[in-house]
């Protein structure tokens, strides 16, 4: 299989070329469900922002004229295990995105939330050719951060720059047209296991399809449930998924960290199922419609029918009280957000100017668990949604497709391409600034 490098770079020529003729898909392939949005993209004057495009939409109008969803197979952790399974899904899924668009899609971009990600922070800097900045001095400083080593099979997904500093002036989001004599850059780096992007991409060729980007859910998810005020003070994003619970980090509106915690929605099914010995099928009915975190007095005399079909008539018309499936439901949760806190502290999250975190995702509608997060996690805790965009239909405009809109908005304006510029060879300074400049024009 080709390299991943490779594949990135061959994957930005395809999204242009997608967005060019006209239409492009999103997939986001989690462990519940896969989920297809068909997009239009149109001239930049042709949708006005008050549509519902939202500002990160950049410069790309589009909107959205398929959707379609389908219970994910084959997919755990939000990894896929079973490749003919989830091909089968993805062929399901797109063909009813095409149905509804009326539009044929040969294009498609993937989100997972899987593979193990690990963040790095990477400093460099370069003393200025000219007084001016210029982008070939944007990209030697770079192109000079050094890249660490990742480990034996894995590569990088997300690599951008989140500061820029200019003599003894930081925080600069452009530093073009500036003057100065020695410019700083600081860029955050997303590695990722290469086997399971490998599999991904295996299986959408298998279903006849061209992978025009992917992008790891926990982006997508910040992107689309974030405001403009979190991205830029400092924000935390919980993607709460079935098999894995994704976080996102941004600050300046840049995504400085992301991590996944390997537990998710599904544990707590399996709980349910366990504790009460129905059908996984029949847990996750019982959580969707009678879970929660917060018991109350009333939970002790609520009763709930356990309603299975095992054919036992006794033990299918059980009744269980709310209280005692919350005392299932609970400890689990409560797991998941500690190790998420954990990953958060490990950031130095409790560092940033604000410490406001959503939550989002299939799982953060359990209710209450809001208040359970602000007592685990801090106390700036809210729900979150995501961002309407135009065509967008009401059934999937809930938080369990953060990750699926968001890639929406990184499709029009993805923010890792808006920084490649090429270097004339006679102006690299040295042999390890050569192989830096390599890894970076193969990762661009």
């Amino acid at each position: 299989m080709r390299d991943l490098y490779q594949a990135q770079r061959a994957m930005r020529a395809m999204r242009k070329a997608a967005i060019q003729r006209g239409v492009i898909a999103v997939l986001d392939i989690g462990t519940a469900k896969i989920a297809c949005l068909v997009l239009r993209f149109d001239g930049p004057d042709r949708f006005r922002a008050e549509d519902g495009i939202g500002a990160m939409a950049g410069q790309s109008a589009f909107r959205v004229i398929g959707a379609a969803t389908t219970r994910s197979r084959g997919v755990r952790f939000g990894e896929i295990t079973a490749m003919q399974e989830t091909e089968r899904a993805i062929r399901t899924v797109v063909q009813a995105a095409q149905k509804m668009a009326n539009e044929r899609v040969d294009h498609v971009m993937a989100c997972f939330s899987g593979a193990h990600p690990r963040s790095y922070g990477l400093a460099g800097e370069t003393d200025l050719i000219d007084r001016v900045v210029t982008e070939e001095d944007v990209s030697r400083v770079m192109a000079s951060c050094e890249l660490p080593d990742l480990g034996a099979g894995r590569e990088v997904l997300h690599a951008q720059p989140v500061n820029f500093a200019l003599d003894h002036r930081t925080g600069l989001g452009d530093p073009r047209g500036q003057v100065g004599q020695k410019l700083a850059c600081d860029m955050h780096l997303l590695s990722i296991d290469a086997v399971v992007v490998q599999n991904l991409l295996y299986c959408i060729k298998r279903c006849d399809l061209e992978l025009a980007g992917i992008s790891s859910s926990a982006y997508g998810a910040g992107m689309a449930s974030l405001v403009e005020d979190e991205q830029e003070l400092g924000a935390a994003c919980i993607d709460m998924g079935a098999g894995a619970t994704g976080l996102s980090v941004f600050m300046k509106k840049h995504m400085i960290y992301a991590d996944s915690v390997r537990m998710g929605g599904d544990l707590v099914t399996s709980d349910i199922s366990k504790g009460l010995m129905v059908p996984v099928a029949v847990a996750e009915r019982i959580k969707s419609l009678h879970g929660g975190l917060v018991a109350t007095g009333m939970d002790d005399r609520e009763m709930i029918e356990i309603g299975a079909d095992s054919g036992d008539w006794e033990k299918d018309r059980r009744r269980v009280s709310r209280a005692e499936l919350i005392g299932i439901i609970r400890p689990r949760v409560e797991e998941i957000l500690e190790e998420v806190r954990a990953r958060l502290d490990a950031a130095g999250f409790e560092h940033l100017p604000s410490q406001q975190i959503v939550l989002t995702g299939g799982t953060s509608q359990i209710p209450g668990i809001d208040t359970l997060a602000t007592r685990i996690l801090g106390q700036r805790v809210r729900l979150g949604r995501p961002l309407r965009v135009q065509g967008l239909p009401q059934a999937a405009a809930g938080p369990a497709f953060a990750a699926t809109v968001g890639l929406c908005l990184l499709a029009a304006h993805p923010q890792d391409e808006c920084w490649d510029f090429d270097i004339p060879a006679e102006r690299y300074p040295a042999r390890s600034m050569r192989r830096a400049v390599k890894w970076f024009k193969q990762n661009w």
